[in-house]
C-alpha cells in the first residue's frame, strides 16, 4: 500500500554547508513541529559540495527520520539545485530556504497561517530589512529589483528572495516549465495564480561565509533580465535608429563640407564617432548574443540537473 505523501516538504540547497548544515536542520525540524503542519520531510540538496557537506547530509538521515540528502552530479547552480528539489519533493506544500539560515524557518508557522487564511498558492518572503549585509550587497539588490521593475513584463515582487512556501498545484506547473536558465522568482511570479507577501527582516549568516560573489549575482541577473524582459533588445533597436540619424546628419555635413570646398580639419572628431559607434554597436551584439546563447542552450534540451545518489533516513543505502 502507498503511503500517503507528507503535508510538507521543506527544500534547502547545500553548496559547502558543511559548517552549519547540522544547526539548520535542528531548526527547520523544530519550526515544521512547532507549526503543526503534519508529516513533513526535509531534502537536502548537495550541489557539487568540495567540503564534508554531503557526509554531514548522509549522517543527518540516520539520525533524523524526515532527512532526505539529493546529491547531484556536479555543481548545476542554487537555481538547478532548487528545481531539483521541486521535482523530488512530494509534499501538499513546500517551503524553500537556505541553509545559511537567513531567512529564519521559524517564521513557517505563519506563512502556513496566511497561506490558509488567503487561499494562496504562494505566500513569499519580503525582506523589510537584511541585517548583517554590506552595502555593496544591499545596493546591487536593491537596484536589480528597480531594473527587474521597469523591465521585466513579469511583476516581480521588490526585495524578495526564493524564500517562499508554495503549493502542490504551484510546483505541478513549475515542475512543467522547461527552462534551462531557471530564473525561480520570476517563474513563480509569472505562473500567476493567488500570491501574498510575508514582510520579515532578513537575518546574518548562522555559520560560513556566503557562496555567491558579485559575479554569480550578475550571472542571476542576467537571467532574469533576458528571461523575463525583451526590453534590451528593444533598446538596442532605438540605440541602432538613433545612430543611423547621427550617420545621415554627419554624411551630409561631410557632403557639404565637399561640395563647398570646406576641409574637414583634425582627425579627433573622427576617431571620437567611430569609437563610440563601434562600442555602441559591440553592447548591441552583445545583448543579441546573450539572447541568442539562450536559444542555443534551450535547443539542446538537455536536463537541468543530474542526480547522482538519493539517501533516506530508512535506507542504508543510496536509491
Amino acid at each position: 500500500m502507498t503511503a500517503a505523501p507528507p503535508a510538507l516538504s521543506v527544500i534547502v540547497p547545500c553548496y559547502n554547508e558543511a559548517q552549519g548544515l547540522a544547526e539548520a536542520c535542528r531548526r527547520i525540524t523544530a519550526a515544521c513541529r512547532a507549526s503543526a503542519c503534519g508529516d513533513f520531510e526535509i531534502l537536502l540538496i548537495n550541489d557539487g559540495s568540495t567540503d564534508a557537506t554531503l557526509a554531514v547530509m548522509q549522517g543527518l538521515c540516520a539520525t533524523t527520520p524526515p532527512i532526505i540528502a539529493v546529491n547531484l552530479s556536479r555543481n548545476f547552480g542554487h537555481q538547478m539545485a532548487l528545481t531539483a528539489g521541486l521535482s523530488l519533493c512530494t509534499g501538499e506544500k513546500a517551503l524553500i530556504l537556505d541553509a545559511d539560515l537567513q531567512d529564519p524557518p521559524e517564521h513557517l508557522a505563519a506563512m502556513m497561517t496566511i497561506m490558509d487564511d488567503t487561499k494562496a498558492d504562494v505566500v513569499y518572503g519580503q525582506r523589510t530589512a537584511r541585517v548583517g549585509e554590506g552595502w555593496l550587497k544591499k545596493t546591487s539588490a536593491a537596484l536589480f529589483y528597480r531594473a527587474m521593475g521597469r523591465l521585466a513584463n513579469t511583476a516581480i515582487p521588490k526585495d524578495t528572495g526564493d524564500f517562499r512556501l508554495i503549493s502542490r498545484r504551484a510546483i505541478t506547473i513549475l515542475n512543467n516549465m522547461p527552462e534551462q536558465s531557471r530564473f525561480l522568482r520570476g517563474m513563480i511570479g509569472w505562473i500567476g495564480l493567488t500570491q501574498t507577501a510575508f514582510p520579515y527582516e532578513r537575518q546574518p549568516r548562522a555559520a560560513g561565509k556566503s557562496h555567491y560573489p558579485l559575479r554569480k549575482m550578475i550571472r542571476l541577473a542576467l537571467d532574469g533580465i533576458t528571461g523575463f524582459s525583451i526590453v534590451p533588445l528593444r533598446l538596442a533597436a532605438y540605440g541602432g535608429a538613433l545612430l543611423g540619424i547621427l550617420g545621415l546628419g554627419l554624411l551630409a555635413y561631410v557632403m557639404r563640407a565637399w561640395l563647398t570646398g570646406e576641409t574637414v580639419q583634425g582627425w579627433t572628431s573622427l576617431m571620437v564617432v567611430v569609437l563610440v559607434m563601434g562600442s555602441v554597436q559591440l553592447l548591441c551584439l552583445g545583448v543579441l548574443g546573450e539572447y541568442l546563447g539562450r536559444l542555443y542552450i534551450e535547443s539542446k534540451r538537455r536536463p537541468p540537473f543530474i542526480v547522482e545518489s538519493v539517501t533516506r533516513s530508512d535506507e542504508k543505502d543510496n536509491a
